[in-house]
């Protein structure tokens, strides 16, 4: 359910720039959904995800920007430089708190493995590069490509490089670490 919810603000900036054709309408769409995300999760978790709410903040702002200066490159901004601060936060993680960021949020989903510190600062160091990488493709699609073959790369290519990157990071990590066993009491 949380996955639907995180991706519904990009499915309806996608349906919105094929039904209205318009970078500027899929834009409003985009700002509204983020407005609906922000308010389901102070519904359900009565807290807004850090994650969340940045993406929320660059949305209003590029979003503002290309709809009152009317061009399109600001909303195109905006997925770099969401990759390029979450490269900061993740490579900031390494010196502050006791876990990195990519254990924080990869850490749950993998509970019956026990992950080195080594592999986990190994994975952040990954995602650091990444993300750059994926703020530099995005302004390179943005900027060499046609605005439809953006917003296909935003929507469908950025989505998909995230998951399965995301999907080989785990697999990665679940055999670096060391299986555990279930805590279980004997009867008696």
């Amino acid at each position: 359910m949380q996955a639907l919810l995180e991706i519904a603000p990009v499915a309806a900036f996608f349906a919105a720039y094929y039904l209205a054709g318009s970078i500027y309408v899929a834009t409003a769409v985009l700002m509204a959904a983020m407005v609906l995300l922000l308010a389901v999760d102070l519904v359900r978790e009565r807290r807004i995800p850090s994650m969340h709410a940045l993406s929320a903040v660059l949305v209003f702002i590029f979003g503002a920007a290309t709809l009152i200066l009317h061009n399109e490159r600001f909303i195109q901004w905006k997925p770099t430089v969401f990759y390029w601060v979450a490269a900061g936060a993740f490579l900031a993680s390494h010196w502050v708190g006791k876990q990195t960021l990519a254990q924080r949020l990869m850490g749950a989903a993998l509970p019956a493995t026990d992950v080195p510190q080594r592999a986990w600062h190994r994975a952040n160091a990954a995602w650091v590069v990444f993300d750059v990488l994926l703020g530099v493709l995005n302004l390179l699609v943005a900027f060499n490509a046609s605005e439809r073959t953006w917003v296909h790369f935003k929507v469908i290519g950025l989505t998909t490089l995230t998951f399965v990157f995301a999907a080989g990071q785990a697999l990665w990590l679940t055999r670096q670490g060391v299986a555990t066993e279930p805590s279980s009491e004997a009867p008696t």
